[in-house]
């Protein structure tokens, strides 16, 4: 079955409004704010992130911390304890090989080589990398979530059994570059709205007649 990007984009839009892509942040400032996001709340991450970077207003502060200090001062965000030493490791890794604690020269790489500094960072997997790529740099990278990798899968993007690591490439493969934000942007709105994990709104999705899973599961054949 053959799904029209645009056409899954342009519904979307007309029930979620269009996005307008602006940088976020500076990339170092995006990618410890990812890593202070995983497994947690939004609201918990960028309250992490705040008492962070009251209590340390340089990152070279933040790297000679005391790891156990730093850790109390993120508690906020969860697993303080795996992601303080984290954090320092990656903030280290940069300044060994750049001198100074910047990723703003990632602006002049291309987004392979870009992509591949990101993941050759301690504990920094695609979804990290995608998401300082996109939204620090504006690069056609998207950022897979679980909405995302949900809601590509229930419309038969790719297969459930790919994993969201591995979502990452198969959709950018998929996703013409300059939908590639819109795209991302549209299915997380979706999947927190109707495209929930359990108990889908289908009724309520304009996607349906595009929809893999919904026809399954109108058929009783879904898993």
């Amino acid at each position: 079955m053959t799904h029209p990007i645009d056409t899954i984009v342009s519904r979307l839009e007309q029930r979620y409004g269009a996005p307008e892509w602006k940088p976020r942040q500076n990339p170092l400032n995006e990618l410890i704010h990812c890593i202070l996001s995983q497994h947690t709340s939004d609201a918990n991450s960028f309250r992490a992130y705040r008492l962070m970077r009251e209590r340390y207003p340089t990152w070279e502060a933040v790297a000679d911390a005391p790891v156990e200090e730093l850790a109390e001062t993120i508690r906020s965000g969860g697993l303080a304890n795996q992601k303080a030493p984290r954090i320092q490791a990656v903030l280290r890794a940069i300044k060994d090989a750049r001198g100074d604690y910047s990723l703003d020269w990632l602006r002049d790489l291309p987004t392979p080589d870009a992509r591949q500094f990101l993941l050759g960072l301690p504990g920094i997997g695609p979804k990290c990398a995608a998401i300082v790529l996109c939204f620090a740099l504006g690069r056609p990278v998207i950022p897979v979530d679980t909405h995302v990798f949900r809601v590509s899968w229930r419309l038969g993007l790719i297969p459930k059994s790919l994993g969201e690591a591995k979502a990452h490439d198969a959709l950018e493969a998929i996703i013409p570059e300059p939908l590639v934000y819109r795209f991302h942007v549209a299915l997380i709105r979706h999947g927190r709205a109707v495209c929930k994990a359990q108990n889908p709104r289908c009724a309520q999705c304009p996607l349906q007649d595009l929809c893999a899973y919904r026809q399954a599961t109108a058929d009783g054949t879904s898993g």
